[in-house]
């Protein structure tokens, strides 16, 4: 017996991809199918900056700054835009706040659809390419100034070892080896990674040098968000592992982002600026 409420493709068996049913059935309910009325101003929507990632033996770490910016105004400062993708991956969000929130949540529930019509979960090469998919369909949203840049990791288990893609607009994928930032902090980050990346950190290390990497791109980026010690708001941070994804509790993260400052307060001249200090004295 069918149920009157619902149509008739929406009771048949049908492909794997959520993304194509819904193309199929209810198109204008993808993202970047909206258009932008004539004259808008794209630099008015919220954007959102910085993503981190980096991998650990055994795993892989993603975070992300709180701060979303429109123009030369702090539209939230608490925002997140790192999210679990399932169980053993995470999406971290740049660009378009509101677009890129749209379309990780279309990027989660086309996961889980895949694992129920298949029985079985996307590899992580699957998960990559399913993504990039999504972000050519913002494509037109993407030419008229509302770019979606996500960062994209998890833990590849038939691999073992965790892996890292990018993207560009068109939706092209490129796999990363160890690090990578993304938004318009990117280039600080990378640049502090470059300086403090190892290939055998441990998780909690390697949790401190993303912390590290944020901060320097928020000391640059004005469109960054450093930890806010007053307001004690701290970067989103997920830990990936075999066991599955987690983030880390804000307590734990609050910690670090402490022990991170309290070594920066020297900072730029370090001791060399006291030794002079004491040379200058005598």
């Amino acid at each position: 017996m069918t149920d009157p409420r619902l149509p008739p493709a929406y009771l048949r068996p049908g492909v794997s991809s959520f993304a194509d049913f819904l193309r199929d059935q209810a198109p204008d309910l993808l993202p970047g199918r909206t258009g932008l009325p004539q004259g808008s101003a794209a630099d008015l929507a919220p954007h959102a900056t910085t993503i981190v990632a980096a991998t650990f033996p055994g795993g892989v770490v993603m975070a992300g700054d709180r701060r979303a910016t429109m123009g030369n105004i702090i539209a939230q400062r608490d925002i997140e835009k790192v999210f679990p993708a399932d169980e053993f991956s995470a999406v971290g969000i740049a660009g378009t706040a509101g677009l890129a929130v749209e379309m990780v949540r279309l990027f989660q529930t086309e996961l889980e659809h895949y694992e129920k019509i298949e029985g079985s979960t996307l590899s992580m090469d699957g998960k990559a390419n399913r993504l990039a998919a999504l972000i050519r369909n913002n494509l037109p949203m993407a030419m008229q100034g509302l770019a979606v840049v996500p960062l994209f990791s998890g833990y590849d288990v038939h691999a073992g070892q965790g892996r890292i893609f990018s993207y560009d607009v068109t939706g092209g994928r490129y796999e990363e080896t160890a690090f990578h930032s993304v938004g318009s902090g990117s280039m600080f980050a990378r640049g502090a990674l470059k300086k403090l990346y190892r290939h055998d950190l441990e998780a909690e290390q390697c949790v401190e040098v993303i912390v590290q990497a944020l901060y320097d791109a928020a000391d640059d980026d004005s469109a960054t968000g450093g930890p806010d010690l007053t307001r004690r708001i701290f970067p989103v941070v997920h830990v990936i592992t075999e066991d599955g994804g987690t983030r880390m509790p804000d307590a734990d993260v609050a910690a670090i982002a402490d022990r991170v400052i309290e070594g920066r307060m020297g900072r730029p001249d370090g001791p060399a600026a006291s030794l002079t200090t004491e040379e200058g004295g005598r």
